[in-house]
């Protein structure tokens, strides 16, 4: 479509903020709203319903009785197969919608929504209902005077609180195992990027997944995502945010019932780019490509490029090269390919880091500045600081903006060190035509997921988080099982 086009759709878009729970629409029990405004250019989106404890036990109170008489759960695997099949279908038939609001919302180019997060989102349901009649139970080798089974099932009331910078796809990659597995789930997306949640919800109702078995609450994590890590009738509560806020989670599930506590949190992830690597042209491009896309607002972004020393400046001087093509555009231009940060908090908090560090001493190479500020907007140029070192903020703290932190190296050993300083594990990568250093630094690298000669390449059969104070949860994969599902054993004795 053309930017003309998109926005026109803007314009006719019909917003409904109100929750979802137990199959309906529904206020806010309190009846408190709070106004959504789109990053592109402030405009006002659309009123949200502002939930809070009060809803989370209505919604905790329908998913546990939509598990507890087995409406979702007691379903043939091949039946919920099929009705996750068909949720999947029903988001790609509405994938213009969905990408639309996406956009609106998020500030992200309307070519990415539409190509990663719709096609992401609807693949990731799709694969996990085929693999709903794939996994078997287990039979372990006891006496032979008795049978021992192996089973996995639904740990039941799941709650997940999924962040800003990937709605559609990080709601998927919680919501769509533990479907699968046969759970209850309660949704809380975050407040600045609420509309995709709440559509995939009428989606899955219209697909067959019964009433009560997918809710969704809008709201402020201080109010509905306390409330829905506090209760004690949740039995497992996904988190997808900072790490902050990730510590606060898994207080809150030991201050409750013991809850299952899943988080996959922030990342300061280093790129080790040596001069042996095996193309430097790629390298620049995949390097300068992961910082800038979806704004720099990824965890696993590569803020950190460690570059030796005989390469750098040859690195700085084709990284400049491709920085004009990442200037902030209109996201709803399909030829923008990067938008706008997601709300003027996160602006100041990338403005703020950049001040930082050329207050450091660091060398402001490009950008650094606000741009677009006729549109109303937030927007940040896409920025490179070069002669970084490793105790200046801008190299230690996550910025979650368009910013790349230059650091040099003459021993990899070395850089290998520095990057495993980080109380992040997150991702890493290491460039190199030398297949023993490669192997070597990959396995020394602490990290959830080492990228060897590129950056960011990614399927759904790989799962995906951190070490350290990146988190404990892994998402993706048939790993994923593992987070909503209680292992059983069945001892007969014959």
């Amino acid at each position: 479509m053309t930017s003309s086009t998109w926005q026109e759709r803007a314009r006719d878009l019909q917003i409904d903020g109100r929750a979802f729970i137990n199959g309906e629409r529904v206020a806010a029990r309190s009846e408190r709203q709070f106004d959504n405004h789109s990053p592109i250019d402030g405009r006002l989106l659309g009123a949200v319903a502002r939930c809070d404890g009060a809803d989370v036990d209505i919604a905790v109170s329908a998913a546990r009785a939509a598990f507890d008489d087995g409406r979702w759960a007691s379903f043939a695997p091949a039946k919920r197969k099929r009705i996750l099949l068909k949720f999947a279908d029903l988001m790609q038939q509405n994938a213009a919608e969905l990408a639309l609001l996406e956009t609106l919302d998020m500030g992200k180019p309307i070519k990415y929504s539409q190509a990663v997060d719709v096609a992401g989102a609807a693949n990731c349901i799709r694969w996990y209902g085929e693999a709903i009649d794939k996994v078997y139970g287990e039979i372990a080798p006891t006496p032979a005077n008795s049978l021992a089974l192996i089973t996995r099932e639904p740990v039941g009331v799941v709650g997940a609180i999924v962040p800003w910078n990937y709605p559609m796809l990080m709601a998927s990659w919680k919501i769509a195992p533990a479907l699968a597995a046969g759970n209850s789930v309660i949704l809380k997306p975050s407040e600045k990027s609420p509309l995709t949640a709440l559509r995939m919800a009428e989606l899955a109702l219209q697909a067959g997944i019964p009433p009560g078995v997918f809710n969704v609450l809008p709201g402020f994590g201080n109010e509905a995502g306390s409330a829905l890590a506090l209760h004690m009738d949740v039995d497992c509560i996904a988190f997808t945010g900072s790490t902050r806020v990730g510590k606060q989670i898994m207080q809150m599930a030991g201050q409750s019932n013991l809850k299952r506590a899943w988080t996959e949190l922030g990342g300061k992830s280093a790129n080790i780019l040596c001069a042996d690597c095996p193309d430097l042209d790629a390298a620049v491009a995949a390097s300068i490509g992961s910082i800038f896309f979806n704004q720099g607002e990824s965890c696993n972004a590569p803020s950190r490029l460690f570059v030796e020393e005989s390469i750098r400046a040859r690195f700085i001087e084709k990284a400049l090269a491709l920085v004009p093509a990442y200037a902030p555009g209109d996201p709803l231009d399909d030829k923008t390919v990067m938008g706008a940060i997601v709300d003027d908090i996160q602006l100041k908090t990338v403005i703020g880091y950049i001040e930082q560090g050329k207050a450091a001493g660091a060398k402001l190479v490009t950008g650094g500045e606000r741009v677009r500020l006729d549109t109303g907007g937030y927007y940040v140029a896409p920025t490179i600081f070069d002669n970084v070192t490793a105790d200046m903020a801008i190299a230690r703290e996550e910025i979650f903006g368009p910013v790349l932190s230059v650091l040099s190296f003459t021993d990899v050993k070395e850089a290998v060190r520095q990057a495993n300083a980080s109380p992040y594990g997150l991702h890493a990568a290491v460039w190199t035509a030398d297949l023993t250093k490669a192997i070597q630094t990959s396995r020394a690298l602490r990290a959830g997921t080492v990228h060897v000669n590129q950056y960011d390449n990614d399927d759904i059969t790989v799962p995906f988080g951190g070490y350290k104070q990146s988190g404990n949860g892994r998402d993706k994969s048939l790993h994923a099982f593992d987070k909503y599902t209680e292992l059983k054993t069945t001892w007969i004795q014959i």
